[in-house]
């Protein structure tokens, strides 16, 4: 079969979408489909002519997951056409030409449902949810509200906007960006000064800003496929909470699945996390975050609608302790974009 694995692009997360993409692409490829690796947004600049018959592997160390967020000025820079589209060259033409495109984008313009939008008026077939779904997820304070009309448990919080004052903030709190993913733009706050510095950074990735109540407990993750859901996982940091560097730096937090909880909490998020995937009109596969309280309360914090698929993502972890290795994953995944879209 003929795949494009689409990575890269201008988010913050573009250096996690090069290293997923990297290693769905050599999963297809060892599992016998005629893969070819692009990133969205520098495209192919030569001949596409005959590209699946040629290995589109990137240079040693590109999608290397660093402790900084990637220099996207310097990626622009690399664009001749002064990246009038945020398509490269020849990459539209490339995914019309292929059986189904696999996206490993991650973060803006990979994740909100611009893409998908795109490859669904072409009628191109595609992993992952369609444009409405993920537009709900990506964006964390739409998804808060949605997630109280329909009683999925989630901490308490608001939105607000550059400029917008006076909101009374009780301590310690979450700041984080609205529509950003892999922890980016996140930050705990325990007092007024604090309160102000994470706002400061979260105001760097959009307008507005979801200021959450902070829930001391464990974290844990749970994957979907196809509307069931997966072992969950937990995540211990061995300093912190689950940010950026705690996600995609070896040694850094101590995974555990299935997770060592009782299997009434465990079934309890399992359960949410389907709800979740129909609520927010999900799509093949994606992955929920919870916090669990000291009182072993559950609270569900977010939807990902393209989990990383990184060595230290999460997903794959899940689904190797249902059984399921790293090709067999990226074979289902892609098996099942074709059935949805046949």
């Amino acid at each position: 079969m003929k795949v494009v694995v689409l990575a890269g692009g201008l988010s913050a997360e573009r250096d996690v979408s090069l290293s997923s993409g990297s290693m769905i692409y050599r999963a297809l490829r060892e599992n016998g489909h005629r893969a070819v690796l692009l990133d969205v947004y520098l495209g192919y600049p030569e001949d596409p002519e005959g590209i699946f018959e040629r290995e589109t592997e990137w240079d040693a160390g590109v999608g290397v997951v660093g402790k900084k967020e990637p220099d996207l000025e310097a990626v622009k820079a690399l664009r001749t056409d002064g990246g009038r589209s945020f398509f490269g060259p020849h990459v539209l033409e490339i995914c019309q030409r292929a059986d189904c495109v696999f996206l490993a984008l991650h973060g803006a313009c990979g994740e909100d449902g611009r893409i998908q939008a795109c490859l669904e008026l072409l009628g191109i077939p595609y992993t992952g949810a369609g444009p409405v779904g993920s537009c709900l997820a990506m964006d964390k304070g739409l998804t808060k509200d949605i997630f109280r009309v329909y009683g999925i448990p989630t901490p308490g919080g608001i939105r607000l906007k550059k400029g917008q004052d006076g909101v009374k903030i009780p301590y310690p709190c979450i700041v984080k960006a609205c529509c950003s993913g892999s922890s980016i733009g996140v930050c705990r706050a325990g007092n007024g000064q604090e309160y102000e510095r994470a706002k400061e950074e979260a105001f760097l990735y959009g307008e507005e800003v979801i200021v959450e109540e902070y829930i001391q407990g464990r974290e844990f993750s749970v994957g979907v496929m196809d509307g069931k859901a997966l072992p969950v996982i937990e995540m211990a940091p061995r300093e912190g909470f689950y940010d950026y560097r705690n996600k995609y730096q070896a040694g850094t937090t101590v995974e555990t699945c299935p997770a060592e909880i009782s299997q009434e909490k465990g079934r309890e998020m399992q359960e949410i996390s389907e709800r979740v995937f129909r609520i927010l009109r999900l799509e093949g596969y994606a992955r929920m975050d919870f916090v669990m309280s000291r009182k072993e309360e559950v609270f569900c914090l977010e939807a990902n609608t393209l989990p990383g698929m990184t060595p230290t993502s999460l997903l794959p972890q899940e689904a190797a302790a249902a059984g399921m290795d790293f090709g067999q994953l990226c074979e289902k995944i892609l098996r099942m974009a074709l059935e949805r879209r046949a």
